[in-house]
């Protein structure tokens, strides 16, 4: 099978006796005492809206700091006078556990030398090291101060709660990666050019840095069998290494794109450990070439659609006349088309970006294709479960199942478990992409 026909099937073109009044009272009992129960346990928490498009994110980052976890988080200054919003801590021992571990409530501080007046504020608060099990996961959420504390529940807002997975790794580092305005790095990417700072704790550590080609593969449709793929190299090449150590809080340059190996530590007994940086186009998350509005459309057109486009006198025009055609004339209704697509595009690149641009992760693929989830379980095995509201081939809501795959240099990987009843869906998702009459 060729190239072409090889793609257009993967992607789709187109005993005792009791009393009256003892029995009562023990009816009474259970029922008071199930109500108790019910009342106390939490909701299931869905994580969809986490995946939604959103103004704003609550960015929160850690750092071992002797028997004390640090938690750092980036949150808009407040206007003169105004109190610091409150925080509210719970670790919870899985996702979807239904009592806690720990609840707590610590004040939150500005972080030393930060600027009070600067529009971005950098907030610290500790906690116990010795209370938080590796596994374990950490929510923590901003209240405003003129709030009472209010009963959980299921739905998570992205711009006040924030879930950190409590790796060992994690729970020994001891230090967090900042930007060059000092916030920070709540995210596995900086654009060429852009510096950033390993802020450590205790002895200084000195910084070491390799640089892979970054892998740009797409993933493979949901249908697609993996084991009748071409293997994967195992190994990335180094393209290139810092030749000699860089001194600990220096601004460090990455000038050229690629997945680096940020390795810190080595001094005093300190143990090496690596933090994964994708380097990225300076547009990224977003794109503004015509190539870049192309290479989007892979989920989309074949090979040699692309290339048409490509080769096109004005290829950005070209790109317009696709979702021209695909809106069936409509103008208003292309501009719609581009927006929700590139959109899901570039929140696909902010969400799940690691070793690669988050749109050519498996999440991302379906993210883009056929748009947020409706709704999210984080299960105890560390799977992902999303489910939307279409209906499968067997009267069932579509749901896709997400395992962790981590490595050193893709920790928060997540592969898809693919199935072939997959097919026919995926090619109906694509097709309204393709062709829309009305308004998806």
């Amino acid at each position: 099978m060729g190239s072409e026909q090889n793609e257009r099937k993967q992607y789709g073109q187109s005993g005792r006796k009791f009393n009256k009044a003892g029995a009562a009272f023990v009816l009474l009992s259970l029922l008071f005492g199930l109500g108790a129960r019910a009342q106390s346990a939490p909701p299931r928490p869905d994580f969809a809206s986490l995946y939604r498009p959103a103004a704003s994110r609550l960015l929160a980052e850690t750092r071992r700091e002797g028997d004390s976890l640090r938690l750092l988080l980036n949150q808009p200054g407040a206007p003169a006078g105004q109190a610091l919003p409150r925080l509210r801590l719970t670790v919870w021992p899985a996702y979807d556990a239904k009592q806690p571990l720990l609840q707590t409530a610590p004040r939150l501080r500005l972080y030393p030398g930060a600027d009070p007046n600067a529009p971005t504020l950098v907030l610290t608060a500790a906690l116990p090291a010795a209370q938080l099990p590796a596994g374990a996961v950490l929510r923590a959420r901003l209240e405003p101060p003129t709030l009472t504390n209010q009963p959980d529940g299921p739905d998570q807002n992205p711009a006040t709660t924030a879930w950190l997975h409590l790796t060992p790794e994690r729970l020994a580092r001891p230090f967090i990666l900042l930007d060059s305005l000092g916030l920070v790095l709540g995210r596995p990417y900086v654009r060429a050019g852009e510096a950033v700072v390993v802020a450590g704790f205790g002895l200084p550590q000195p910084v070491h840095w390799r640089r892979y080609a970054a892998t740009g593969v797409a993933a493979l449709p949901p249908f697609a069998d993996p084991r009748r793929q071409p293997a994967a190299p195992r190994q990335l090449g180094v393209l290139d290494s810092s030749a000699a150590p860089l001194p600990p809080d220096h601004l460090l340059r990455l000038p050229q794109p690629g997945l680096y190996a940020l390795r810190v530590g080595g001094a005093g007994g300190e143990p090496v450990r690596t933090v994964p940086l994708l380097v990225a186009r300076p547009d990224f998350p977003g794109q503004s070439t015509a190539d870049e509005l192309i290479e989007n459309l892979l989920y989309l057109t074949t090979a040699a659609e692309r290339q048409q486009l490509r080769q096109a006198a004005s290829p950005k025009r070209a790109v317009d006349q696709f979702w021209l055609t695909a809106a069936g004339g409509d103008q208003g209704r292309a501009r719609d088309l581009i927006r929700r697509y590139y959109g899901l595009v570039t929140a696909a690149n902010e969400l799940f970006t690691g070793h690669k641009p988050g749109w050519l992760t498996d999440r991302g693929l379906v993210y883009v294709v056929l748009g947020p989830p409706a709704t999210v379980r984080r299960l105890p095995t560390g799977d992902e479960r999303w489910q939307y509201a279409e209906l499968d081939a067997s009267g069932r809501e579509l749901t896709f199942t997400f395992r962790p795959r981590p490595s050193t240099l893709a920790p928060d990987n997540y592969e898809l478990v693919r199935r072939p009843e997959y097919e026919s869906l995926w090619y109906a998702a694509v097709e309204r992409w393709r062709k829309t009459p009305t308004v998806r």
